[in-house]
């Protein structure tokens, strides 16, 4: 845990307080199954696969985001957590721009990452843009925060087969999904040594581009 905190810090240049993972929630771990099952796939294959949810939360600015419509067709990484996470959080968005840097400018040109926060309190729109922003800053992909009321957000999570966070939003899940230009999620990601690695190999394999 410390040498991923050391890197989530020479990513940041910051530290981010406050956090509480689930990692028992959907997908249920009998639709996480290995590469050997899923082909060319690092991370943990999806089958079934999962459609890309439909749902609708506010941006940062405050404005509605249709998540099915306006990311459809494109490689999207979709992250729940919250901003005062000291750990999980920032540690998966830390490994997701990481990810982008080993991959072809052209695919993450076309790739989007969206985080929807659990913590429907605290987690405002500046505070929200303000956190995303020490991630997303000079990235070519299209990074989008999000949040709703809590009932938007449960709804959200149900869309997309993850467990609804508890205790305010702190006990989330910690799976990392990521949707293709087919619309579909064939791999997700559990926190692990190698995220990155992993994360950067299977959007190659998505987005049809040479890892």
């Amino acid at each position: 845990m410390i040498s991923r905190l050391a890197l989530v810090l020479a990513v940041l240049a910051a530290v981010v307080a406050g956090c509480s993972s689930n990692r028992s929630g959907n997908p249920q771990a009998s639709d996480l199954v290995g590469q050997s099952q899923v082909g060319h796939y690092q991370g943990a294959g999806l089958l079934p696969p999962q459609p890309r949810p439909s749902f609708t939360l506010k941006d940062t600015a405050g404005k509605s985001f249709a998540f099915g419509s306006r990311t459809a067709g494109h490689p999207t990484f979709l992250f729940f957590g919250y901003t005062h996470c000291p750990d999980v959080c920032p540690e998966t968005l830390a490994d997701i721009r990481l990810a982008l840097k080993q991959v072809p400018v052209s695919v993450v040109k076309k790739t989007d990452v969206v985080f929807v926060s659990t913590d429907v309190k605290r987690d405002t729109g500046p505070v929200i843009k303000e956190w995303m922003d020490q991630f997303s800053g000079g990235s070519p992909a299209s990074w989008v925060g999000l949040r709703g009321t809590q009932a938007e957000i449960d709804a959200a999570q149900a869309a997309a087969h993850v467990t609804v966070a508890l205790d305010g939003g702190e006990t989330h899940s910690a799976e990392v999904l990521l949707y293709g230009p087919d619309d579909y999620a064939h791999v997700a990601f559990l926190q692990s040594a190698n995220e990155q690695q992993q994360m950067a190999h299977d959007l190659a394999v998505v987005a049809g581009a040479n890892a």
